[in-house]
């Protein structure tokens, strides 16, 4: 069935909401008034106040100072955070639309600087004109630059496309392989398109570093790594193989929704409490709730052709916004 208009607020959305809109209980509350003394009471004769001792009082363990985390720790928290994402985002998929391994790879190639939406928008037209390695082979530059214009840096990209291309019709039978160590000698394809898809075309698991991704790992002391590679290295090592391709779709979605670069919805963080950086964003629930993006904020995702499960609406098409 078609989906028209803004989505109607989704089931994990309302769990956010949930977990996030509760008050204080002495907040709001009237004080309770002061009894009367008795007029027959007899005055009781004030002691005399001791003398303050010189010794400071113990400072309660609330404010102490917190012990470092140890690794175990660490990684006993990491895979609780992963399970939470799970519940959250039951739904998380590659925000790229494609069909076959080969438009996922130009899909991912095309979605360096911009974002998914704008690549989706701008794929149809483009495979519709060159469905297969053999015929972007033999595309003529100027028209295929026309095309992806809306990605940005379009010459850039072209030239990695058409080389990638001409390398999949020459080196691999017009056939995109599926091992990392031949995804990387295509050019404009590095370990994260590389991962991106093994982890999506072939079941090959793998982890996706992006900009969400690392920023995401770095708030929650997974790593301390800034090197994409390093930190590919840091957290394979918290989490067993059959998880990563997942865990990183669950982590973008949460670094796409809820914490932001800029300003992270803290109040509205289902995960705030295993999270060591909350207090980094907003964390009043009412003003996090407002900075909440895609089905989590009820409106639209960014793909036009979302799987099944999404619970959220379709991306409107180029032109259409």
């Amino acid at each position: 069935m078609e989906r028209v208009g803004t989505a109607e607020p989704v089931r994990t959305a309302k769990r956010v909401a949930s977990k996030t809109s509760g008050t204080d209980s002495t907040t709001g509350s009237e004080a309770r008034p002061k009894s009367k003394a008795s007029p027959t009471a007899k005055a009781t004769p004030k002691a005399t106040p001791k003398a303050k001792s010189a010794t400071p009082e113990p400072t309660p363990k609330s404010e102490a100072k917190a012990k470092p985390e140890s690794h175990l720790a660490m990684v006993r928290r990491a895979r609780r955070i992963n399970r939470e994402l799970a519940e959250l985002y039951p739904y998380a998929h590659p925000e790229l639309d494609f069909r076959n391994a080969f438009e996922l790879l130009v899909a991912t190639v095309l979605s360096a600087q911009t974002t998914d939406l704008r690549v989706n928008q701008t794929t149809p037209a483009l495979f519709a004109a060159y469905p297969t390695p053999e015929d972007m082979a033999a595309a003529v530059p100027e028209e295929m630059e026309e095309i992806i214009r809306p990605t940005g840096f379009f010459r850039a990209k072209t030239k990695s496309l058409l080389g990638l291309s001409a390398a999949l019709r020459d080196n691999f039978d017009g056939e995109v392989p599926g091992r990392l160590e031949d995804l990387v000698t295509l050019p404009g394809v590095g370990r994260k398109t590389a991962n991106v898809v093994l982890g999506n075309a072939f079941g090959v698991p793998g982890i996706t570093v992006d900009t969400h991704f690392g920023r995401l790992v770095r708030r929650w002391k997974w790593t301390d790594q800034e090197d994409p590679v390093k930190v590919e290295a840091d957290v394979a090592a918290i989490f067993p193989k059959s998880e990563w391709t997942m865990l990183s779709h669950r982590v973008v979605f949460h670094g796409r929704r809820i914490c932001h670069a800029r300003k992270p919805a803290c109040g509205a963080c289902p995960i705030a409490p295993l999270c060591p950086s909350y207090g980094e964003g907003e964390t009043d629930p009412e003003k996090a709730r407002k900075l909440l993006k895609y089905e989590m904020g009820g409106r639209p995702g960014q793909r036009l052709s979302p799987p099944p499960d999404y619970p959220g609406a379709p991306a409107p098409a180029l032109g259409a916004e």
